[in-house]
């Protein structure tokens, strides 16, 4: 397979663009999508590809077109849904986890409901705390919804060429600051199960798992522990819901030690659940506790000097590394 350098907005453009021409009941909805192009510009030109009834602006209403959405799913569509930020989105829960995802069990398996919710999810610089929130938590607490939230152009469009073509409502994060994110794509058509986790670096010493723009912590942070004589490896979660806890139990299994690094608040996190099923499969493996970074359990302030405190660090995930292998600072 040839790659081409390109950027994540448009290896996302490219998923779209490519599911949207084989299938005629594909279409995208939300704000901005058509005429301004998209807010970040992943659907640039594609209302001139595909015309208004399948690239549709939207009013500032979320629960609405969310709801639309949904029941063009029901109905035999395969909905797109952008919303401008995840945050946003808190308007749409009641559709999203009411609707969307109890659809298929409480029909008795007469509807599902094939849809993708996607848009930029967690901080994006100074933005104040309604602004700045991680979600992905949130929706993997419920069945019936699949979590995607990929952290490199490659990943994100095979990802959501999967999530458009999955029977089941997928939520697709992003994040604004990954969307000028250059990585390698191939022209070739592709596809990435979902569910599958990447080992991005190997190594010996200890597990770093990650996701999202948090995978660029985790690998500087396994850089300048190579330069130190320890040896991480670095896992790439990609999909939260179903998270491939087999992949992370593996590699405890090799290394002993882990540390799980997210940008989202620390009470029930995705780290935490990580914790309980390695604790649950590979305690026994295990030659420290396993250690977290995490935002800070507080809402993330406007002022530079609070995001950067909020956010997660490569200095506080190699002192977290170092901490499981015993060794001071």
């Amino acid at each position: 397979m040839s790659g081409r350098i390109i950027q994540y907005r448009e290896a996302l453009r490219e998923a779209i663009f490519e599911e949207m021409k084989k299938d005629a009941n594909i279409f995208l909805m939300g704000e901005e999508v058509a005429e301004y192009n998209g807010a970040y510009k992943v659907s640039q030109g594609l209302l001139d590809e595909f015309g208004p009834e399948r690239v549709i602006d939207t009013p500032i209403s979320e629960l609405g077109f969310a709801g639309v959405g949904v029941g063009a799913a029901m109905n035999g569509l395969r909905p797109i849904i952008e919303f401008m930020t995840w945050n946003f989105a808190l308007l749409a829960v009641d559709q999203i986890v009411n609707s969307a995802a109890k659809m298929l069990e409480m029909s008795s398996g007469q509807f599902n409901c094939p849809i993708v919710f996607r848009g930029p999810s967690g901080s994006a610089g100074q933005l104040g705390a309604q602004h700045s929130q991680m979600f992905e938590n949130w929706y993997a607490n419920v069945p019936g919804l699949k979590v995607i939230s990929p952290s490199n152009p490659y990943d994100a469009k095979g990802l959501l060429k999967s999530a458009i073509i999955d029977d089941d409502p997928v939520i697709f994060m992003e994040s604004e600051l990954m969307y000028g994110d250059k990585g390698e794509v191939p022209e070739e058509t592709y596809y990435i199960p979902i569910g599958k986790a990447d080992v991005k670096k190997q190594g010996k010493d200890v597990t770093l798992v990650s996701f999202n723009k948090t995978m660029k912590v985790a690998l500087a942070a396994a850089d300048e522990l190579e330069k130190e004589g320890i040896s991480a490896e670095v896992i790439d979660l990609r999909t939260i819901r179903p998270l491939d806890f087999p992949a992370i139990v593996e590699s405890v299994k090799k290394t002993n030690r882990l540390v799980i690094i997210e940008e989202s608040w620390p009470f029930g996190s995705i780290s935490s659940e990580i914790t309980y099923q390695v604790q649950k499969h590979a305690f026994d493996y295990l030659d420290a506790p396993i250690k977290r970074v995490t935002g800070k359990d507080v809402n993330m302030g406007y002022s530079l000097p609070l995001v950067e405190a909020f956010l997660p660090s490569v200095k506080d995930t190699i002192e977290a590394v170092k901490s499981t292998m015993y060794i001071k600072n």
